[in-house]
């Protein structure tokens, strides 16, 4: 299934290396994400978010809304594109 999803610089999101810029500048690893996340309901591993940030994972709406609000950002920084 994955391979009929379309693609954006050969990643299926456009998001991901944001998440890691923003992420890392934060100084957070990716399993404190997780835990911060999961703390606000949305329920998504620390490999799920390596796979986000590696481009090889969609994001779900509601996951972009938490991600954007555990790293104290507006969600249209993570809808930029480089």
């Amino acid at each position: 299934m994955a391979n009929n999803r379309k693609r954006y610089n050969n990643k299926i999101n456009i998001s991901g290396k944001l998440i890691k810029h923003y992420r890392t500048k934060s100084k957070l690893s990716r399993e404190l994400l997780s835990t911060k996340l999961m703390l606000k309901g949305v329920d998504i591993s620390a490999q799920s978010i390596a796979n986000i940030e590696n481009g090889t994972r969609t994001v779900v709406d509601y996951e972009l809304i938490g991600i954007a609000d555990v790293l104290q950002i507006s969600v249209l920084d993570l809808l930029k594109y480089y």
